[in-house]
């Protein structure tokens, strides 16, 4: 996979926590939750792709050719998921608490990046190399999530909803690149 593909899965996973990260940014920001949200979300989304590409990879033998259109429709899957969420699901509401603590944190890190997991399993399929994904992926999360956190401190809750759109949108358009690419 070439890296201008594999940054824009990245950053495509990582709306779902530029979209938590505008929420709770909007809640007040300190060095301690810019920190503990961008860190946290960051090592998720590292592991999880990390444990879906090692599935993938060793299902890529197993399916063979056949494993560019399984990756194709799992990512198109996980756009038109995101893009429902955004359109249909109420913008997450945050907990007056701190949600950069305790449990709350490590659920908002877990459900942020379920998706990371199951397009690991899709570019494991692909065959793409696995700490560089991750890497990336962790990366590009933990910037994201600071960015949105600094976002939703000024400019409140409206662009969390775009965000996941606008990630869903470039899951599905990857998917057909996929597919396309399969076929040549």
């Amino acid at each position: 996979m070439i890296t201008l593909e594999l940054l824009a899965v990245a950053v495509a996973l990582g709306c779902d926590a530029f979209s938590v990260a505008v929420g709770v940014g909007a809640l007040g920001l300190s060095g301690g939750r810019i920190f503990r949200l961008s860190w946290h979300f960051g090592l998720f989304q590292f592991f999880m792709p990390l444990i879906g590409l090692a599935i993938g990879q060793m299902s890529a033998e197993i399916l063979g050719q056949a494993g560019h259109w399984v990756a194709a429709v799992l990512l198109a899957l996980i756009g038109l998921n995101m893009a429902r969420q955004a359109v249909t699901s109420p913008h997450r509401d945050l907990e007056r608490k701190d949600p950069t603590r305790g449990w709350t944190l490590v659920l908002l890190s877990i459900s942020t990046s379920i998706d990371a997991l199951i397009a690991g399993f899709s570019l494991g399929l692909l065959g793409v190399h696995i700490l560089l994904a991750c890497l990336i992926i962790g990366m590009a999360a933990a910037l994201m999530t600071m960015a949105g956190m600094f976002i939703g401190a000024g400019a409140g809750r409206v662009m969390g909803r775009w965000a996941e759109l606008f990630g869903g949108a470039v899951l599905i358009t990857l998917s057909v690149f996929f597919a396309l690419y399969t076929s040549s």
